[in-house]
């Protein structure tokens, strides 16, 4: 399932695989300017290569290496010969051979499916990528994944996050996650004078500033509390009694991958 929506000069792709009837977890792309960021999922790569096929494309970026961000590049770079994927140095390895480099958990093979393999090239923090008419920076932020970044338009004010920022107050997290490293890159993408976010999921936000900084406050606070528990000798399960609420669904679906005890125990630094 592929929607298409146009906010002025970029373009957003909300892609889905259909399950009985419905697109079940959403992610998207966005196209700028002949550059493409992210390609959405293994399962909608034939209908992003239709949406795209008057287009003429400069190029891919992955803001990171999760399937259901590079499901179209290896059809794209064949279907387009040439064509770069530019990624941050720790997502090309996946890139080049996602089975082995990234083995999936079931949800996940059954959500995304595994990517085709593509060839990519590194960026470096603070490069900047040139389109024709824009001039996009690079900026590591670590957390969600190891080689995540963000891009970001200094005079449009644009900042593709990614998954760093999708919003909401998080009550659970998925095995690998560092949410300290995510405080830490939350910090750094709300010190820039955004005008307009452009999410790997969820809705875009307009002047951004204070939903990134109401994010970092919960964050911290919730760290704060889950150290604080954890220092009286709370277990890591009373903690999740304590601060995370009920039993959640996606618990269930995931067996347990993303969690509430995934959460807490990111925060005590063991959520491998």
């Amino acid at each position: 399932m592929l929607k298409t929506t146009h906010y002025g000069n970029v373009t957003r792709f909300d892609l889905a695989r259909t399950l009985l009837g419905r697109g079940r977890y959403w992610t998207t792309a966005y196209l700028v300017d002949g550059l493409l960021i992210d390609s959405g999922c293994a399962f909608t790569a034939p209908e992003l290569l239709r949406a795209l096929q008057d287009t003429s494309l400069t190029g891919i970026v992955n803001t990171h290496s999760h399937e259901d961000h590079i499901g179209a590049n290896g059809p794209l770079q064949r279907q387009r010969d040439g064509l770069e994927v530019l990624a941050h140095p720790l997502a090309l390895p996946v890139l080049a051979d996602p089975r082995r480099a990234q083995p999936l958990h079931p949800y996940r093979r059954l959500m995304w499916g595994w990517p085709e393999p593509s060839q990519g090239k590194p960026l470096t923090d603070g490069e900047v990528l040139e389109t024709r008419h824009y001039r996009l920076q690079v900026l590591y932020t670590p957390g969600h994944s190891p080689d995540h970044i963000c891009l970001y338009e200094p005079d449009q004010g644009w900042l593709f996050t990614g998954d760093l920022f999708v919003g909401g107050r998080d009550r659970a997290l998925r095995a690998g996650y560092d949410i300290w490293s995510i405080i830490a890159s939350l910090k750094r993408i709300a010190s820039l004078p955004a005008s307009m976010l452009f999410p790997g999921s969820a809705r875009v936000r307009d002047n951004p500033a204070t939903e990134l900084s109401a994010k970092i406050t919960y964050l911290e606070e919730l760290g704060e509390r889950v150290l604080e528990l954890h220092q009286q000798g709370l277990s890591v399960q009373e903690i999740v009694r304590a601060l995370c609420g009920g039993p959640m669904l996606i618990e269930f679906i995931t067996l347990g991958h993303f969690s509430r005890r995934r959460l807490i125990l990111s925060y005590l630094g063991m959520n491998q």
